[in-house]
């Protein structure tokens, strides 16, 4: 179980999309950045530390609501698990696609990505709410 947990936790903080707070002009081309959705407890700080902010409530909440399903464990069912998500214009969670290990790990992967609080601030670029695509990988192993 241990070591799930620090497998989750490896793999969120090197996972996760980076945002800059300022945009790009370059001769007659403008690159806007996105910004980060802003977690409860986030909302202090410049863009980078609000972004880091976020990665670590991701990663606690994920170690802390993680529930390896009882059957799977006695199984020994072990795999990678992929969920794509979205936080949406209103901060909410959307769960696009989730990929890899079996049926039960893709549930429970699910269960907890569901969990996540409604966001302070919805991701923005341009000034103007923007749904903000997010891939996390889940690491189930036993330790058996």
């Amino acid at each position: 179980m241990k070591n799930a947990l620090l497998i989750i936790t490896l793999f969120i903080s090197t996972s996760l999309l980076a945002q800059e707070e300022w945009g790009d002009v370059q001769k007659n081309t403008m690159t806007l950045k996105e910004l980060a959705p802003v977690w409860p407890g986030c909302e202090n700080g410049n863009a980078s530390q609000r972004d880091n902010c976020f990665k670590q409530k991701l990663a606690t909440h994920i170690a802390k609501n993680f529930k390896y399903p009882p059957s799977s464990y006695k199984n020994n069912e072990q795999g990678r698990v992929v969920i794509e998500f979205f936080i949406n214009e209103q901060g909410a969670v959307d769960i696009k696609n989730v990929t890899g290990g079996t049926a039960a790990l893709q549930e429970e992967a699910k269960r907890n990505i569901g969990l996540i609080p409604k966001m302070k601030k919805p991701g923005m670029m341009g000034g103007k709410p923007r749904a903000i695509k997010y891939t996390v990988p889940i690491t189930f192993k036993t330790g058996k």
